[in-house]
Parts: C-alpha cells; structure tokens; sequence
C-alpha cells in the first residue's frame, strides 16, 4: 500500500477561500437557476455579495440568497455574523 500526501493548502486566508466557495456555489445557481452570485466584500464577520443574471429581479432571490447561499456558507464560516447584498 502506498503512502499518499495531501497537496492542499492549510494556511489559505479566508477571503480566498470564501471566494472559492462563492465561485463553486455560483456555478451551481447559474446551471440549474441561470443567475449567479459574486463576492463584493468578505471582512471575516459579513460577507456582501452581488447576484445577478436571472436572480436580478427575480422575487426569489432573497430565498436563493439566505437558504442557498448562507446556508452553504455558515457550514464553512460558522462564525459570520450577516450576509447582505451589495
């Protein structure tokens, strides 16, 4: 049996990692929804975000924002304090 490392990074900084998540779960609402969303300011307690596409006027995108998007979100950054839009 062989010996496998890990090449992950350990010493990422929040920031970059909250934009990887974002870019993953986008790729996600823009496949099964057609809108998107996009980090604007991530400062370690609340993330402000920009969603777009078919979520710009959409009178779900409140639902898409604080079921999908923060709900994904908290289970990565359990100490944030809001998510609001931009």
């Amino acid at each position: 049996m062989s010996e496998t490392t890990h090449n992950h990074l350990l010493d990422v900084p929040d920031r970059e990692r909250m934009q990887a998540l974002l870019e993953r779960l986008s790729s996600y609402i823009e496949q099964y929804h057609g809108g998107w969303v996009r980090l604007v300011d991530f400062d370690g307690r609340v993330l402000r975000v920009e969603m777009g596409g078919a979520c710009a006027g959409c009178h779900l995108s409140a639902t898409t924002l604080q079921g999908w998007v923060a709900g994904t979100v908290r289970q990565f950054f359990p100490d944030l304090e809001k998510i609001v839009l931009a």
